[in-house]
């Protein structure tokens, strides 16, 4: 509760020379003698929509028998130790696992789409429908489960939403078994014909979270400074500081130097990529780093900086891109991710894979903190986000999309209890638990979600196991 007598609107923001910094939320955006609860920043849920390609290998035979994916048990008393899931369990109160979830408008149904999984399945994750095969600009599939919450509820923020990547997928055109590349792309659809395009280098994401309005002027003439962001909104930050109280002073200069960091960080990578050294990608753009984990730890803390600040409430991101054979060294298999995905059922090579999967997994971790260590409101970005992360692709040895992984993480303010695996049954779909997450997200009207059979209780068990 807010007990000094200066008041700040939510929407308060610093500028300066093509810079635009929104706030955290402070003390003093609370009305005195007013219950966060109660004020127009409440209730907002943060989403965030995490894509990683080519399934798990939980979704074999072998993956199935000794629980590379999901647990055993069903409930709350699950063991993740055995599955790729195990790096979550620090975080398993605010984890709700959803699985044998299948994924059918990603299959075949004409004798001409047989083949085509890779080229089309990115396109059914977050719309559940499926994909018109096309080659040309005549796409159609659905609107996607980010945008819809976006279009409800996302207008009011300076950036509607925003969509991130990780692997290069700019490829426009045809791609193979008659798609259209962008469905393989992208993971975010504003309207059935509208992908959107996703944003891969950092810096192009951290010009446009804080560089709103800006030039592109204006934005060369700060690379070519060599100056923060901040140094152009030094006499605001002054200005504002006389407005706050200690604690709102200190919660400022963390955030300030949250951002800061992350810019420091930016900055160094396109330095050592503009100074002739050899890289791993080198067609990549001079924001990237060639690092995997470094890259995708970069996305997470412009996405924790953005929900803070309420600059957007939505995201997509794309983790990988289907028939990547990028290595994974760190996960300690030195095989392509691609190729590691086709591993003939045998039980060494799907060790392995579940090994791919346990990495990524790893990543969430590292968000997840970020979130938990954050304040909003009477509680923490953890509170009052959801996380879901998943994959359209089941067993990719075989290209079916079946027992496709899922699972969720946050409280979506107080709506999920966490600690829960949902076993669904045979034949469950997916879009039955993407439905109950719009409705968590409260999108109450919807009565479907592509092919949704009935909504999934979220904070219930589901199917009981041996």
């Amino acid at each position: 509760m807010h007990i000094t007598k200066t008041h700040i609107s939510r929407r308060t923001i610093l500028r300066g020379m093509g810079v635009t910094m929104a706030l955290p939320l402070l003390d003093a955006m609370v009305p005195a003698g007013t219950a966060y609860a109660k004020t127009a920043a409440a209730g907002k849920t943060r989403l965030a929509c995490i894509e990683m390609v080519h399934g798990s290998a939980g979704a074999t035979v072998v993956g199935l028998e000794k629980h590379m994916w999901s647990p055993a048990a069903a409930g709350q008393s699950f063991d993740l130790s055995p599955s790729s899931l195990a790096p979550l369990e620090p975080y398993r109160d605010a984890l709700t696992i959803v699985s044998n979830t299948d994924v059918r408008m990603a299959e075949a149904f004409e004798l001409p789409e047989i083949g085509g999984d890779h080229f089309r399945s990115s396109a059914v994750f977050l719309t559940q429908s499926k994909p018109k095969q096309t080659q040309g600009s005549d796409v159609f599939v659905g609107t996607s489960l980010d945008q819809l919450y976006a279009q409800k509820f996302g207008q009011d923020t300076p950036i509607p939403s925003m969509q991130l990547c990780i692997v290069n997928v700019d490829q426009a055109g045809g791609c193979a078994y008659g798609y259209a590349c962008v469905y393989t792309d992208t993971i975010s659809w504003a309207s059935a014909t509208q992908p959107l395009p996703m944003v891969r280098d950092p810096r192009v994401a951290f010009d446009q979270l804080f560089g709103v309005g800006a030039t592109p002027e204006e934005r060369a003439a700060h690379r070519r400074a060599d100056r923060s962001i901040l140094d152009w909104i030094t006499t605001e930050v002054a200005r504002l500081r006389t407005q706050l109280g200690p604690a709102d002073r200190a919660r400022l200069a963390d955030y300030l130097e949250e951002v800061r960091e992350i810019e420091r960080r930016i900055q160094k990578i396109e330095a050592y990529n503009a100074s002739g050294e050899p890289r791993e990608m080198p067609e990549a753009p001079a924001g990237v780093p060639d690092d995997f984990e470094e890259h995708v730890k970069l996305m997470f803390d412009l996405q924790a900086v953005a929900f803070a600040s309420d600059i957007t409430r939505v995201f997509s991101f794309k983790m990988g891109r289907d028939g990547s054979s990028r290595v994974y060294p760190d996960s300690g298999v030195n095989t392509g991710f691609h190729p590691a995905s086709h591993h003939q059922g045998r039980e060494d090579r799907v060790t392995q894979f579940a090994a791919i999967n346990k990495y990524h997994v790893n990543m969430v971790p590292y968000f997840l903190e970020k979130l938990k260590n954050t304040p909003d409101g009477d509680g923490t970005l953890l509170d009052n986000s959801l996380i879901v992360y998943g994959s359209p692709m089941g067993d990719s040895n075989v290209h079916n999309h079946k027992r496709c992984p899922l699972f969720l993480a946050g409280h979506a303010g107080g709506k999920l209890q966490g600690n829960m695996h949902i076993k669904t049954a045979d034949g469950t779909p997916m879009a039955n638990a993407m439905l109950s997450v719009l409705h968590t997200l409260g999108l109450d009207d919807m009565a479907s979600f592509g092919d949704s059979t009935s909504a999934l209780d979220l904070n219930s068990a589901g199917v009981a196991t041996d």
